[in-house]
């Protein structure tokens, strides 16, 4: 008798050792995760294949073709090849559109970057009618360019409100809008002034997201208030001084609606202010050539993605890789975690 009862002492716990071996695993959830990712997420895929993905294909074919936009390509256009896209590249006045393109990017740096940060500083502080002050910046950025274009556009003329208040003043009127000197001037300052609304907010946001302690600490340091600007408001707003950038610039190399309303197809590349998109329209719907219009539109996106690609590789990804190290390590010491509770697990079902 004692003999059996050892042997089923010695026998359940290897009974229960392959009872626990041959049971089933629950199932971690990943392949439900999975499809759940993949459902919510097809409308967004499918509506950007179908309005960037496809649009991009179809304009890169459009543009091995002399076509004048009837009916389609292969039957009512000619077939050259990349000719297009070489004359494109070899045109002064395309060469200039890149120009004053880029022009525009930098100056819109220059201008809007060091001004937002200062409306910030200030909107930051607490004082009466910042609520006022604050709707008053971002006021011309809702306001559709439409108006902003018509408006500036009579106000600027030779015998506009501006002259004819300089004149009042015994100053000389300035020739705005055609002098090439003066109008580059004149769209930078215009962008700035219906922009600079979005870089503001953008910049409070920011500064409004520093924890308030570090302030307080810094005062109590004895830390003046330029002193604290430096050393915390400054260092701390660079992610989304980052990011603006990013945002600017690849408005900057898409500007058309402002230049095209004040100055037109035509007089905007006289006057020195015609950007790669308003050379795009004057010589593809202008001029009836949609393929074209086509081959230089590729190109201003392929301008557009390697400055971005190259931003992003050198700037923004300083911000992506903190994220991404902290979000494997988190992984990391998420499964160890799991691995040791599961151990944990198997040894107390051992003991009893």
């Amino acid at each position: 008798m004692t003999e059996m009862n050892d042997a089923v002492a010695v026998g359940r716990p290897v009974a229960e050792t392959k009872k626990r071996g041959g049971a089933r695993k629950p199932s971690n959830g990943k392949g439900r995760r999975n499809l759940e990712i993949f459902i919510l997420s097809a409308p967004a895929i499918i509506l950007f294949c179908c309005f960037v993905i496809l649009p991009i294909i179809l304009g890169a074919y459009y543009g091995f073709y002399q076509w004048k936009g009837f009916g389609t390509p292969a039957e009512n256009g000619k077939f050259v090849g990349l000719q297009n896209y070489i004359v494109a590249l070899k045109d002064p006045n395309f060469q200039q559109a890149i120009l004053h393109t880029f022009e525009i990017v930098i100056g819109s740096l220059v201008i809007q970057g060091p001004l937002a940060i200062l409306f910030a500083l200030l909107l930051n502080q607490k004082f009466k009618g910042r609520g006022l002050i604050r709707t008053l910046i971002f006021v011309p950025y809702v306001v559709s360019e439409v108006i902003v274009g018509t408006g500036w556009s009579l106000l600027l003329q030779k015998k506009g409100a501006v002259n004819q208040i300089l004149e009042s003043l015994g100053m000389h009127g300035v020739d705005w809008l055609a002098n090439p000197k003066v109008a580059i001037w004149t769209l930078l300052l215009l962008i700035s002034w219906k922009y600079i609304g979005f870089a503001v907010i953008l910049m409070l946001a920011g500064m409004q997201s520093i924890p308030e302690e570090l302030y307080e600490a810094a005062k109590v340091d004895g830390a003046g208030f330029w002193q604290i600007q430096k050393s915390i408001t400054l260092p701390l707003l660079a992610p989304t001084l980052r990011i603006w950038v990013f945002l600017s610039m690849i408005g900057s190399l898409q500007l058309f609606d402002l230049v095209y309303i004040i100055w037109g197809q035509y007089v905007s590349t006289t006057a020195g202010v015609s950007t790669m998109a308003t050379y795009m329209v004057r010589e593809g719907r202008g001029a009836g050539n949609y393929g074209y219009g086509s081959a230089v539109a590729l190109i201003i996106f392929v301008i557009s993605l390697i400055v971005a690609l190259t931003y992003q590789h050198f700037v923004l990804n300083r911000d992506l890789d903190g994220a991404l190290t902290e979000k494997k390590a988190s992984k990391k010491r998420k499964k160890r975690q799991t691995a040791e509770d599961e151990a944990l697990a198997v040894a107390m079902e051992g003991v009893k």
